[in-house]
């Protein structure tokens, strides 16, 4: 599909110096670039989902569990940590 944008002079030449310095085309170097942007974004929304799912959960362990896992790393009673 064709498209147009406005890119500011600057990040123009910055783009043109770059798919040159890699033997890529100005479509394929931008095709990239988003695709790697949306990319970066479809994993924050993930992150973002299972943050929120883990905020509603509670992650103490119960505590003869606790104790199990005080003593394994040699301590005899459960800490803060």
């Amino acid at each position: 599909m064709k498209t147009a944008i406005s890119l500011p002079d600057e990040l123009f030449r910055n783009a043109d110096s770059l798919a040159q310095r890699l033997g890529v085309s100005r479509s394929e170097l931008y095709a990239a670039a988003v695709r790697e942007y949306l990319a970066k974004h479809r994993q924050q929304d993930v992150t973002a989902r299972l943050n929120e799912v883990y905020a509603r959960e509670s992650s103490a362990l119960p505590p003869e569990f606790q104790v199990g896992q005080a003593r394994s790393i040699g301590s005899s009673e459960p800490s803060e940590w």
